[in-house]
């Protein structure tokens, strides 16, 4: 069981030791040649400074290794460069606390629902930093809401109804706020063929029968938006249907204008809705083809006194192209569509982030409800958006919503069932994995969909280190100048290489500097291990940073030393040119020998018991019959009390094997008597080894003593007095003997006679019951004749029968 629990630290060990030379093997592997690259190979990774950091044979980019291992091999903390990245907010106004009942209205750009709104992060590479980023919805909000209506001639019915959405829909948005704008827009279809016909009559009435429909259009903008309910009843009243040949309608050509013509539309930078309204489907980019339409949507407005002018010109918008406009300028969009057309729009919905789908009634007599819903729906959800990354920057958000539920990935970026002044907040961490080829600041912007407040996030990049600025061009200090000396290296001009660039790159391979390379004029190149690089020696490195070759000529390492118990110099010194150098109180070629003399200490404070010397920390027994950690254990040894009796008993009591012999043989400890065994040591009080014993002498009487070593000095504490069993009593022994005979002579006659009087009872109820199952014979004498005889005449009968 000892022995697994060993392994198992071992193994440990190593795997801890393992891990550690990972993490620092990723700055060593990296052959860094300067500061700057270093410090943007990891966040763990320095740069010492030391101009006398590196020992002869270790390599320039030796100077880049993880913190601990740089202050390990003695780097000054002041001479280590790890700039550290940072966060400064530039930009923190508070969420604005707004009342709905408030007298004071304030403008839409006074109101503030994230925070903070500018930042600037300095940025080293893989080393994130993490910032926190607060949402408020803010009562009494403003809203544009832009009712987009699809005018063809299935929706005659529809716009009945909408005619009088104005007003109905300005008292409604009363309970949601104050300042509410509306306007309104209609589309049919692309003015070409196959979508509609352009016969000159169908051009002027594309209806069929007697209907009276207006002429064909792409886009029209009927209403700028405006706080006039009544203007837009007013407007609405005059729109006529018109008509299309295909089902599909062109909402996509409408909503692109919607969303870019800003000034046309009257958008503000407030709460934007648009309301699609429509009882069809839609075209998208790639249907232009078949009116002979190629070129793709600009994304650009082209209103002419308020009318689409280039439907014919540019094809339909792409979902993705809408989706980037809606995102751009802030609009929320509400698909009020037939139940027929359901499936189609939420699969667009899922599409386009910030968008409901509501259920429009056949006459569009739903239309509030179903715009109140949507909107309720739409703005209890807050979803974060960035710019576009920088090359090699990643963002993560994670969100703390309502009640304190989180998000991570892509749920960490958006919150639910957001209430009106609920607050919400987000950490959002921003990494680099390296440094932007220009080195120049950028900036992303991060929002919430659908609303016009951002935060501008400035990011500044950790290109080089400090000390970099303050290197010293064409230094002496590099080879002829051909350098600059900065954080403690040269740091060569091209063409040159080297410790101190005393070389250029054609002169590497030479004989002649190759030669200063070889050990005793050998034959091998920096003791192959390592390469000549301009008559000097580069050692190579190995897969584990911690295993180093050093010295003029690579000739010394740090991990060929002896080893104790699979560790490297016992694991008490330091390998140094495959040589142990020890530590305080260890010796020995592999440092495994402690001079430290505790482990050898016995209980009776003794070296080794006294029966032997400590060396390495372990006791070697001198008296080969002794073992044990401290000389304490005699498998052989008869014992203690076994080997003193003789002694006791004869100086104690003149007898015993010794007797004769006595005082030449037991005169090696001191004899103690005392009268009883109360009064001898006992081993609770005693700070040294203390024996009991209890012996028998050749009267088999008991005799008790002690022995102890105290202070070298053999002690015997022995009892005076022997424990002699008592003779026996003659009297009481035969007169037991006696009654115990006449007893054993009545017990077996009273049993015979009990056995007899058994006997005899079997017998007599056998005899009765025979007597009772016996049966006397009938049978006549065979020897009596009976006196009577009978004759009978033989004329008796004849005369009888003759009559």
């Amino acid at each position: 069981m000892d022995l697994r629990l060993l392994l198992i630290a071992a193994l440990s060990a190593v795997l801890r030791g393992s891990w550690a030379q990972q993490e620092g093997s990723v700055c060593i592997k990296a052959n860094a040649q300067s500061c700057g690259d270093c410090i943007q190979v990891a966040e763990s990774c320095g740069w010492c400074g030391d101009e006398n950091f590196l020992t002869v044979g270790e390599s320039k980019s030796a100077r880049c290794d993880d913190l601990e291992s740089l202050k390990k091999r003695n780097c000054a903390v002041t001479k280590i460069e790890n700039p550290r990245g940072g966060i400064n907010i530039d930009k923190d106004k508070p969420v604005t606390n707004r009342k709905k009942d408030v007298a004071e209205k304030l403008k839409p750009e006074q109101i503030t629902q994230i925070q903070p709104q500018k930042l600037t992060l300095t940025l080293r590479s893989g080393e994130p930093q993490t910032f926190d980023l607060k949402f408020k919805r803010a009562e009494d909000y403003p809203i544009d809401l832009y009712y987009l209506m699809d005018l063809s001639f299935s929706m005659k019915d529809d716009l009945e109804n909408v005619k009088n959405l104005g007003t109905d829909l300005m008292r409604e948005m009363q309970g949601i706020t104050s300042d509410f704008r509306i306007g309104f827009g209609s589309f049919v279809e692309k003015t070409v063929m196959p979508y509609i016909s352009t016969t000159p009559a169908r051009l002027i009435n594309p209806c069929t029968g007697n209907q009276n429909c207006t002429s064909p259009f792409s886009y029209k903008n009927v209403l700028k938006l405006t706080d006039k309910g009544d203007e837009f009843n007013n407007l609405v009243s005059q729109q006529q249907i018109s008509g299309n040949l295909d089902s599909p309608e062109g909402g996509f050509d409408a909503i692109m204008q919607v969303a870019v013509c800003e000034n046309q539309i009257g958008w503000r930078n407030v709460t934007r809705l648009l309301v699609f309204s429509t009882d069809a489907g839609f075209h998208f980019a790639g249907d232009g083809k078949l009116g002979g339409i190629v070129l793709p949507n600009d994304g650009k407005c082209h209103l002419e006194n308020n009318m689409y002018t280039m439907s014919h010109y540019y094809d339909y918008p792409s979902i993705a192209h809408l989706v980037q406009k809606l995102s751009d300028h802030n609009i929320q969009t509400i698909f009020a569509v037939t139940e027929e057309f359901q499936p189609v729009y939420k699969e667009l919905k899922n599409l386009i982030p910030k968008s409901a789908v509501g259920t429009l009634s056949s006459n569009s007599s739903n239309v509030i409800k179903l715009i109140i819903d949507a909107y309720n729906s739409l703005s209890s959800e807050v979803i974060l958006e960035n710019g576009r990354l920088p090359e090699g920057v990643t963002i993560t958000y994670k969100s703390i919503c309502k009640n304190g539920v989180e998000g991570t990935g892509e749920n960490g970026r958006k919150c639910s069932n957001i209430s009106i002044g609920d607050e919400v907040s987000f950490k959002i961490s921003i990494e680099s994995q390296k440094c932007p080829s220009n080195g120049k600041p950028e900036v992303i912007k991060i929002k919430p969909l659908g609303f016009t407040e951002e935060v501008e996030v400035v990011l500044n990049f950790i290109c080089d280190c400090q000390c970099a600025s303050e290197g010293e061009p064409d230094s002496d200090k590099c080879y002829e100048g051909n350098g600059t000396f900065e954080c403690g290296a040269c740091k060569c001009n091209d063409g040159r290489i080297g410790r101190l660039c005393e070389c250029s790159k054609d002169e590497v391979r030479t004989e002649d500097l190759d030669a200063n390379c070889r050990k005793d004029n050998g034959t091998d190149i920096c003791s192959n291990n390592g390469d000549c690089v301009c008559g000097t020696c580069e050692c190579k490195k190995r897969e584990n940073p911690a295993e180093i070759y050093s010295g003029k000529y690579c000739e010394c390492d740090n991990f060929n030393c002896d080893r104790s118990n699979n560790k490297l110099c016992g694991g008490h010194g330091r390998c140094e040119c495959r040589k142990c150098t020890c530590d305080a109180n260890y010796t020995g070629s592999a440092c495994d020998c402690s001079l430290e003399t505790a482990t050898c200490l016995a209980k009776n404070g003794q070296i080794c018991n006294g029966r032997g010397t400590c060396e390495c920390g372990i006791c070697k027994c001198t008296n080969p019959k002794f073992q044990g950690p401290t000389c304490e254990i005699c498998p052989t040894c008869p014992g203690v009390c076994a080997e003193h009796k003789d002694c006791v008993q004869c100086r104690a009591f003149e007898a015993g094997e010794k007797k004769d012999t006595c005082e030449h043989d037991c005169s090696y400890f001191q004899l103690i008597k005392v009268k009883d065994d109360k009064k001898m040591p006992q081993p609770t009080d005693q700070s040294f080894p203390l024996t009991h014993c209890k012996e028998r002498d050749a009267n088999d009487c008991w005799f008790y003593y002690t022995y102890a070593i105290r202070n070298d000095t053999k002690e015997v504490y022995v009892v005076e007095t022997l424990e002699c069993p008592a003779g026996p009593d003659i009297i009481p022994i035969v007169a037991g003997v006696v009654a115990g005979i006449v007893l054993i002579g009545l017990a077996l006659l009273l049993i015979w006679k009990l056995l007899m009087i058994i006997h005899d009872r079997r017998e007599f109820a056998k005899f009765e019951k025979e007597k009772m199952n016996a049966k006397w014979d009938t049978q006549g004498n065979p020897i009596y004749k009976s006196p009577i005889n009978q004759f009978q005449n033989p004329s008796y009968g004849n005369k009888g029968a003759s009559l």
